[in-house]
């Protein structure tokens, strides 16, 4: 017969949203300290540009 679940505490509840918080948090600033050293041209990051795509082909 089917039982159900126990609740989750309010506790892991918390800690389970904080660590999704903190990934996310860590993303966003990796995201936004490439986007700055590509803008200061500092980046060692490989790519490639619209701009540059479109001069190969014409």
């Amino acid at each position: 017969m089917a039982v159900p679940k126990k609740k989750t505490s309010k506790t892991k509840r918390d800690q389970r949203r904080a660590h999704w918080n903190r990934k996310a948090n860590l993303q966003a600033q990796r995201a936004l300290s490439l986007g700055k050293s590509i803008l200061t041209g500092r980046s060692k990051f490989v790519y490639e540009s619209d701009d540059e795509a479109t001069e190969d082909e014409a």
